[in-house]
């Protein structure tokens, strides 16, 4: 028996989010739980909903897609994000990803491509339709703007370590780990510890063997 996929829809235009919700229910294998339209609710809801994957507009009023995507995978690590949005700047595409979203989809794709993308994070993959795709170039990793101490300090906090047990493995105080997981975050542009780990796994940290301590 086909495993039905459950979708929230969260967007502040309500022909938007009634449209898509109107292209899903026409799929066997998706239930529409909800749409929504802000962060906020989505956030009050979670726990009630248990979505598998959210469709979420990136700007919104009040609590838009970023804020919404982080507060959400701390508090249910598998759910898959996937970001809608009208702009396909590099920046808004790579930010979405760097807060942990699974796919990055424009408003004004074909409506079979919403399908496929919801199929391709379900299936565990990250999906970029074809403008969000074309928005990332090749470009120099961010990582290489850590230290070498500082992707040394990145390992050790994505495999779960507290700032103290940081502190005791390489022998540095407290302080100089919270230092070092500031700058961290404000150059990955990242603003949770989930959302470190997130970066870690996707950029292959977690394959290091901390040689450059």
């Amino acid at each position: 028996m086909t495993q039905t996929t459950r979708v929230v829809v969260v967007d502040d235009h309500p022909m938007v989010a009634e449209g898509i919700e109107a292209i899903l229910e026409g799929y066997e294998d998706i239930s529409v739980l909800a749409t929504l339209s802000d962060g906020q609710q989505m956030i009050n809801r979670l726990d009630e909903l248990s979505p598998d994957v959210i469709l979420m507009d990136l700007n919104m009023p009040g609590f838009g897609g970023l804020s919404a995507t982080e507060m959400i995978l701390e508090r249910r690590p598998d759910t898959r994000i996937l970001i809608l949005s009208m702009h396909d700047a590099p920046e808004y595409v790579s930010n979405a990803l760097s807060h942990g979203a699974r796919g990055y989809v424009l408003k004004d794709v074909p409506t079979e491509e919403i399908k496929q993308a919801i199929d391709a994070v379900m299936a565990g993959e990250r999906y970029l339709c074809t403008g969000a795709e074309g928005a990332l170039t090749p470009q120099s990793d961010a990582r290489e703007q850590l230290t070498n101490r500082e992707q040394t300090v990145l390992l050790q906090l994505a495999q779960g370590k507290s700032n103290k047990e940081v502190a005791l493995t390489l022998d540095i105080s407290v302080r100089t780990v919270e230092t070092h997981r500031k700058n961290i975050k404000r150059k990955l542009g990242i603003s949770s510890t989930a959302g470190l780990t997130r970066y870690a796994l996707e950029h292959g940290v977690l394959q290091g063997t901390g040689a450059n301590i």
